[in-house]
């Protein structure tokens, strides 16, 4: 049975895709088209698609008609933007498979509710931007203000209750550093049942495997060390052998 995921993610700001470093320095990769086409072709279970500068334009319509028409065959997340429920249906009815929420939970949740409605929970994903405390405790990250508070009830009881059906657990100090994901982000996530995606500092096999083999994680996601090489994805899954997730497919080059 698959039960394990690998996520790519591109992340967007002004329109170009960027190498996100601790949710403070960008540097440009170039466009997100491309980068969301290699990880395609490569075989990634699914592609976060992550616009971070879209708060008060709403979210990206015009890029994902773009990338919905090129025929992706792999699953799209999106995040960015969305401030109501009319948003949200857009975004899926635009070809986005599930959103991604983090200030609109943080501030409407209510909004995040109704959501669960008319696109179902499996279609929503809790983002939470995390760091741990010398005394243990869980902060979520306010990326707007840069104020770091504990996650509320109202969004942990979202994820118990169903309404939301995964949370991206993001180590955003620690997002670009090789070997830099804070596994305490997980062991002590409050919620034991709760399907978590851990993301930020991802980037070799052996720590990937160390992830996906807790229960509760049920995808890891990989931004800028998917875009240095070739068939990178191909290659972290071909190391994470006997994990229940997909075998990697390699694909013909799109100039043959």
């Amino acid at each position: 049975m698959i039960s394990k995921r690998l996520v790519g993610v591109v992340t967007v700001k002004d329109g170009w895709a960027v190498q996100s470093i601790g949710y403070r320095r960008w540097l440009p990769l170039g466009r997100p088209e491309v980068l969301v086409d290699n990880l395609d072709r490569w075989g990634a279970d699914e592609i976060l698609l992550q616009c971070i500068d879209r708060g008060a334009q709403g979210p990206d319509f015009a890029l994902l008609e773009r990338l919905c028409r090129r025929g992706l065959s792999t699953p799209l997340i999106y995040q960015g933007g969305v401030r109501s429920v009319e948003d949200g249906v857009r975004v899926v009815q635009t070809g986005a498979e599930r959103i991604a929420v983090d200030t609109l939970l943080r501030e409407q949740p209510a909004t995040v509710a109704a959501l669960a409605e008319p696109l179902g929970a499996q279609a929503l994903i809790a983002a939470l931007p995390l760091s741990l405390q010398a005394d243990g405790q869980l902060l979520w990250l306010d990326a707007r203000t840069r104020q770091s508070t504990p996650i509320t009830d109202t969004a942990l009881a979202l994820l118990e209750g169903g309404q939301v059906s995964e949370a991206l657990i993001v180590d955003w100090a620690h997002e670009g550093q090789r070997h830099g994901f804070d596994l305490r982000l997980i062991d002590r996530f409050p919620l034991p049942r709760a399907r978590l995606i851990a993301f930020g500092g991802l980037s070799e096999a052996a720590q990937l495997r160390d992830v996906l083999e807790r229960g509760n994680v049920v995808a890891a996601a990989v931004g800028n060390f998917l875009n240095y090489t070739e068939h990178a994805v191909q290659g972290l899954k071909e190391c994470l052998l006997g994990l229940p997730m997909r075998a990697p497919t390699y694909s013909k080059p799109m100039w043959s």
